[in-house]
């Protein structure tokens, strides 16, 4: 897909197969995250096409409201005005029908104690987590992963990964994740896509990536 903003013109094309995982890594301002707002279609390319499975999500574009995609960010973007009950059972069709699945998230997120709190209230530990139930309640076929650990401790995150990966396994949703710390991102996924000035530069696993990297850019980027 080609999306052009401002100065910046991203022409990357990706695919990750059912149940998978891909990294998408780089400096800020390389086209990450605009690819991602992209497939989640908050932005609309340019050209080029976006298909989950054999759904069109683009062109033309597909409501938000029907596309089987999860997106976390950094920034909870819970509503204010809800509790955390509320707010993880948003946009679940079936709240009964899926009673043992958000009791589940609720458990293993450790909500419990803060299940009726407004979530205006949280700590911005709580409410990533919140925002990760909230994701998974619907059974994405797709994640999106945009920097959602950023500012959290080592031990929360630790959880929160762990947690993904069994939940991935579990339900067989592919994942996409942006964020600056390749660590992170090689626990999630065994290959990464990395992008320079909107442009992949180089697509391969982390060791080979490590072992011959293609810009000096990016050697930089890897550096220990």
């Amino acid at each position: 897909m080609v999306k052009r903003r401002r100065a910046l013109v991203v022409d990357a094309t990706l695919s990750v197969e059912a149940g998978g995982s891909l990294a998408l890594f780089g400096a800020s301002g390389s086209g990450k995250s605009t690819l991602l707002s992209c497939i989640a279609g908050l932005e609309a390319p340019d050209t080029g096409f976006v298909r989950l499975g054999d759904r069109t999500l683009f062109p033309p574009s597909l409501p938000l409201h029907v596309r089987p995609i999860g997106y976390m960010t950094q920034d909870a973007n819970l509503f204010p005005h809800l509790n955390v009950a509320q707010n993880v059972t948003f946009g679940v069709r079936d709240v009964a029908a899926e009673r043992a699945w958000i009791d589940e998230l609720r458990e293993r997120l450790q909500l419990g104690d803060i299940w009726t709190a407004p979530a205006a209230r949280l700590s911005g530990g709580q409410a990533r987590r919140v925002a990760l139930a909230r994701m998974l309640a619907k059974r994405p076929d797709l994640v999106l992963l945009d920097e959602p650990f950023a500012g959290l401790d080592r031990h929360v995150v630790r959880g929160m990964i762990a947690d993904l990966l069994a939940w991935q396994t579990r339900l067989g949703f592919a994942t996409i994740v942006v964020d600056h710390d390749s660590g992170v991102l090689e626990k999630l996924c065994p290959a990464a896509v990395v992008l320079e000035a909107g442009r992949i530069v180089q697509a391969d696993d982390w060791s080979e990536l490590r072992r011959a990297p293609a810009t000096p850019l990016l050697a930089q980027l890897l550096a220990p």
